[in-house]
């Protein structure tokens, strides 16, 4: 549903009117780097390094807890153990634990690894002004936003994102990389593909104003979908996300209806795979989202209408669904303009449809919220809304650990097992019998890196709270 372009897109705009030069990026990614310690409540101290970043042990760090919960087997292990040095897993429950400066008992908790969001767009959030920020703002304002949501969707659990958020969030996971901010670490797309005049080009506007090329994502006919690939896989795009169809938030046509055609998906599908790139395709109506499938896409964003034919295909392709539900609870339709709230409440009932229809024939599916769109760190919603349509809880934990770690091609990360990344999370009592429970994170942990430990209410780890 998300709009792939405009306020959540970092390509602004000149006073003439015409899309700003990357050049001009530079500010932004300055005025990024100056304002982390302000956003993310980090002054780091002289004497630590960059090797050396707060929250991060010298030697091994021994985490205890009640249970913890193999994603992969179901198995919920009781007073658990972990060993952790130099950002990886070195032992789950091992026959001896290591002396260890840092020994942390966690108490009734149970240990889970650092949920995945495969959807999100940290550098906005739909507001009354949303259909206007594409000419009004700028980078800058974009870069501001990927810190602070990026670091409440941290704290929230989410230790990796999947997200469509333009040059701002390419710099963001660079920077999370690098140890200097507290936000996920970023899968991210660049800008993305779309037809002229579509969902994921900025539309509503005169003639002139922020129009776009295939360096800005937009792209017609399969040898421009190739040369667009090219650009956002060379500025840092790792994965390539594209508009199949219509969509909600933009002022452009029919919700569903294609806009892509199958011999340009063919070749967006073909040229990222040659970089060993994935595709992602919002598609929200049949025609579009059974021509993204037929292309080879690795994954159908929302899927609103989905046939038996597309099922089947999906299944037979291993095509995960990211349904991106929750946000039908959550999306401030009061603050849209009236065109694209009659989209939204078109589509979302059938959306809701067509999900509980592939949960029941077993279509993969790989867990993703569109935040922003509804409002970040609530993302741990959407792990309800599989439950209640009859998913199991474990099953809802893996499509964002196992799953969408298979979906964004990270081996590293959706496990708690020895040689992983050090992304662990804690959550109160038990998520297999009560999943709501994931909506109140205790305890982050990313890459060795305390961010959160919460102890009697109060987060005594903080990282700008």
């Amino acid at each position: 549903m998300k709009r792939c372009n405009g306020s959540f897109r970092s390509i602004s705009a000149n006073p003439d009117g015409r899309v700003r030069d990357r050049a001009t990026l530079i500010p932004a990614v300055a005025i990024l780097v100056l304002t982390m310690p302000a956003l993310t409540g980090i002054a780091a101290p002289e004497h630590l390094t960059a090797q050396e970043p707060m929250g991060m042990y010298a030697g091994p760090t021994v985490l205890r807890a009640a249970r913890l919960l193999d994603v992969e087997t179901g198995e919920m292990h009781r007073d658990a153990v972990i060993v952790v040095e130099d950002g990886l897993i070195t032992a789950v429950n091992p026959a001896s634990v290591p002396d260890a400066m840092h020994d942390m008992d966690l108490g009734d908790v149970t240990l889970l690894p650092g949920f995945i969001d495969t959807h999100t767009h940290l550098g906005g959030q739909v507001s009354a002004t949303s259909f206007t920020d594409a000419v009004t703002r700028t980078e800058a304002y974009e870069a501001f936003n990927a810190v602070k949501y990026g670091g409440i969707t941290l704290r929230a659990g989410f230790t990796t994102v999947r997200d469509f958020g333009g040059d701002v969030t390419v710099e963001l996971g660079r920077a999370v990389e690098r140890g200097d901010i507290a936000a996920p670490r970023v899968i991210p797309s660049r800008n993305s593909l779309g037809i002229t005049g579509g969902h994921c080009d900025v539309t509503g506007f005169a003639p002139g104003i922020r129009e776009g090329g295939p360096e800005e994502g937009i792209a017609d006919g399969p040898w421009e979908v190739v040369e667009a690939v090219r650009y956002q896989i060379k500025h840092g795009a790792r994965v390539i996300k594209t508009c199949a169809t219509a969509g909600v938030l933009s002022m452009e046509g029919p919700v569903g209806a294609q806009q892509y055609t199958l011999e340009e998906l063919t070749a967006m599908v073909e040229e990222a795979a040659r970089h060993g790139i994935r595709v992602a395709a919002h598609a929200h109506g049949p025609e579009g989202v059974l021509a993204a499938v037929q292309a080879g896409v690795a994954s159908i964003e929302h899927g609103s209408i989905l046939t038996d034919e597309i099922m089947d295909l999906m299944v037979e392709k291993g095509t995960y669904l990211v349904p991106t539900t929750y946000l039908v609870d959550r999306i401030a339709l009061d603050q849209l303009p009236p065109l694209v709230r009659a989209k939204a409440e078109e589509i979302t009932p059938l959306a809701r449809q067509s999900l509980q229809r592939a949960i029941d024939r077993g279509v993969p599916i790989a867990f993703g919220t569109d935040a922003a769109v509804l409002p970040h760190g609530e993302n741990a919603g959407e792990f309800g809304i599989y439950v209640g349509m009859g998913m199991s809880e474990l099953d809802a934990l893996r499509t964002a650990t196992i799953h969408a770690a298979d979906l964004l091609d990270t081996p590293d990360r959706g496990r708690l097992a020895e040689g992983m990344l050090a992304d662990i999370i804690a959550v109160p009592g038990n998520p297999l019998g009560d999943i709501e429970v994931t909506r109140d994170v205790r305890f982050v942990m990313q890459g060795g890196r305390v961010i959160k430990h919460v102890v009697g209410g109060r987060d005594m780890h903080s990282m700008g709270r």
